[in-house]
């Protein structure tokens, strides 16, 4: 460490010397200081910038865990619910039939005290084909000699199951000739969906709603079938369907101009994989199923299924083209087209901005997605009693959203732009608000309309 000259023995020149290389070390000392300071700005704003990226990085793994995950953690969904709710009254019915038959003997105040605690059973459907069954004395004769006299019955239904059953329908085509001229006359066949074919339309009907309504596989229904003894490949199934997709295709174009013809359309597209693969190709190809359906509030409920190989806006443009109207929809790019020209307006869908909230919280119970989530409940809550009111018009609806939901929307829009505010531009969390603020005319566009 350099000790400090006596300043008292310095010379002039040597003062200004001194004071000269102070100066010099005070603005390098400063210099090194802003260095410092600026280095210490990058850092912070370094640490920043991971910090943010890892909580990125953690919510998108929790996500991923979340999705792939999910069905294995201890909280039970509702069809696991469900499947344990029957498993436990399985279990219950057995104990119960064991107990009866322990006590059958016994009619002590406590088992008739059980017997009346037992939940009512509902009566069955008055709809239902009765089968009268009636079981009386072999003999109306008493044992002392005297005529039995009957006074009144008592009766007990049993719910009825008869399995499908395969039968086979002849038809008989009488050929008649007249003698005198040879004429010969026959009956021609009725009309069918497949000519020639051994499937009638009930069976067609019958497969096609196991498949797409019952979701049951071809292969799968191909085994009930042969535990009836009836051996329908595969491909013959697969036939099946084809040539029913071909007859049906009318009547999905009908469908179609039924859905075209509204004011209002719900429209999305999901991904699906196509099992069937190229010849040059080792992987399953990716299609893309657009589905376009009606509002609830229509009197018509339809929903028409576009199934395309890709996600190309060209696909919706080429459906909805020549219509106007408002779509209800995300924010994917392929419906802006429509867009454009003004004949069709965007009404934005709070169930995807509500999606991106609702994985910040099941991925990290996130306080600020709380939040959000309670308010977009609140307009949840006001269509759900919406819809209960059957008998309101559409300016009903839209005088009811105006008193009611335009409170919650405004709450909603201020609340987004306070924390929008606050919380860090890369995070999850600001994306989920950035999202919902693009995306409020759209969404905010349903208060001016029923």
């Amino acid at each position: 460490m350099n000790t400090l000259p006596d300043l008292s023995q310095l010379t002039h020149e040597q003062l200004l010397e001194f004071t000269r290389q102070l100066a010099m070390q005070h603005q390098s000392l400063a210099q090194s200081n802003q260095e410092l300071a600026k280095s210490n700005q990058q850092l912070d704003a370094k640490v920043q910038h991971l910090s943010i990226l890892n909580q990125k990085y953690e919510h998108e793994l929790a996500l991923f865990k979340q999705h792939k995950f999910g069905s294995k953690n201890e909280h039970l969904t509702a069809k696991q619910i469900h499947l344990w709710d029957e498993a436990v009254e399985e279990d219950i019915a057995a104990v119960d039939l064991e107990l009866e038959r322990l006590n059958a003997d016994k009619t002590d105040a406590a088992t008739q005290k059980a017997k009346t605690n037992k939940p009512k059973r509902r009566p069955l459907p008055d709809h239902l084909h009765t089968i009268r069954i009636e079981h009386e004395p072999a003999s109306t004769q008493c044992a002392c000699g005297c005529q039995l006299r009957r006074i009144g019955e008592d009766v007990s239904e049993k719910l009825h199951f008869r399995p499908a059953q395969f039968y086979k329908e002849q038809h008989v085509r009488g050929k008649w000739v007249c003698d005198q001229c040879d004429t010969l006359t026959q009956q021609a066949m009725p009309a069918y969906v497949i000519d020639k074919g051994i499937a009638s339309p009930e069976l067609l009907s019958h497969v096609l709603v196991s498949k797409y309504a019952d979701h049951l596989p071809l292969y799968r229904q191909r085994l009930i079938y042969q535990r009836a003894g009836i051996d329908l490949s595969r491909s013959t199934l697969s036939d099946w369907i084809g040539r029913c997709g071909v007859e049906l295709e009318p009547l999905a174009n009908a469908l179609k101009q039924v859905v075209l013809q509204q004011r209002v359309i719900h429209a999305d597209e999901t991904p699906v994989t196509i099992m069937r693969m190229g010849e040059n190709e080792k992987k399953p190809k990716k299609g893309y199923v657009w589905a376009y359906a009606t509002t609830q509030y229509n009197p018509v409920q339809a929903v028409i299924y576009d199934f395309q190989d890709s996600r190309s806006g060209q696909h919706a443009e080429e459906f909805l083209n020549g219509w106007q109207g408002h779509l209800v929809c995300d924010d994917y790019s392929g419906y802006k087209a429509r867009f454009k020209s003004g004949d069709v307006i965007e009404v934005g869908c709070m169930a995807h901005a509500r999606r991106k909230f609702h994985e910040l919280h099941v991925t990290g119970k996130s306080q600020i997605a709380e939040q959000a989530l309670a308010l977009i409940q609140k307009l949840y809550a006001i269509e759900a009693e919406l819809r209960k009111k059957t008998d309101g018009t559409a300016e009903d609806r839209r005088e009811y959203r105006q008193q009611h939901s335009q409170p919650v929307m405004q709450q909603l829009y201020e609340w987004l732009n306070q924390h929008h505010l606050t919380v860090p531009s890369s995070s999850p969390t600001a994306k989920a608000i950035n999202y919902t603020l693009k995306r409020w005319p759209a969404l905010s566009r349903y208060l001016d309309d029923g």
